[in-house]
């Protein structure tokens, strides 16, 4: 059973499907690198991380840009949003100071580069990630969450927001206790009608995986309550991008 309000996201006219439910919680315990604090120049503001994690570090060769990692059951994740300045990608209002606090903005065939849908894990699509890395598929994400709270449920049962927010950077007392380090910030989107909506309230994560045609699976989580939960959204909505180590 579907979560009505899910629909608020961004506004009950900016594009989202609910397609389906799943609990997403992520658990981010260990390191691949033992470095606790590599230069922050991905997209996290710095403040957001969980200074208990022993973190790794990820540079992209491309720009050179350093991303703290951390490792979640069997999985290494990033640790903060992609900030690869991708042909059709945005920052947040537009403004620079958006893209070092919150990661780029893609739609999704922008952070797929153009691959093909994926139901596979892993996915095998690096899209816009760095070398050695890749875009999560829907049944990755559902690894994690899977993994964080194995009691999680098909009707969004779960209380995974909480725990893969940070503890800072939400609204209206909305922030996370960042348990595991995914340190994640409400990004908010650009929908395809060229406005920004949402952020501090709400974050998206693509996945590589579409429910329908132009239609693709993500990851969100609200400031106002404790879920981390499945949607679909048109793929033109410009939405946040967190990689999967290969």
């Amino acid at each position: 059973m579907s979560r009505v309000k899910g629909l608020s996201f961004g506004g009950p006219a900016r594009g989202w499907i609910v397609a389906g439910a799943i609990s997403v919680m992520m658990v981010f315990v260990g390191c691949d690198g033992g470095n606790n604090n590599p230069g922050n120049q991905g997209g996290g503001g710095g403040n957001q991380f969980n200074p208990d994690i022993n973190y790794g570090s990820l540079t992209d060769t491309r720009d050179g840009k350093t991303y703290r990692t951390v490792v979640i059951g069997s999985q290494t994740w990033m640790a903060e949003n992609l900030n690869y300045n991708a042909s059709g990608s945005a920052c947040y209002n537009n403004v620079p100071d958006s893209c070092a606090k919150y990661g780029r903005l893609y739609g999704w065939l922008v952070v797929m580069d153009w691959a093909s849908s994926s139901t596979l894990s892993p996915s095998g699509v690096r899209g816009v990630c760095p070398e050695g890395w890749h875009v999560p598929s829907d049944n990755e994400w559902e690894t994690l969450v899977k993994y964080v709270d194995p009691n999680a449920s098909g009707d969004y049962d779960n209380n995974a927001g909480t725990k893969l927010k940070s503890t800072t950077g939400w609204s209206s007392g909305g922030n996370g206790t960042d348990n595991y380090g995914f340190s994640a910030l409400p990004g908010g989107g650009r929908w395809n009608d060229g406005n920004f909506y949402d952020a501090g309230n709400y974050g998206h994560w693509w996945s590589a995986t579409e429910s329908a045609a132009s239609i693709a699976r993500l990851l969100g989580m609200r400031y106002d309550d404790v879920y981390a939960d499945r949607y679909s959204s048109d793929e033109t909505n410009l939405f946040s991008a967190r990689c999967l180590r290969d």
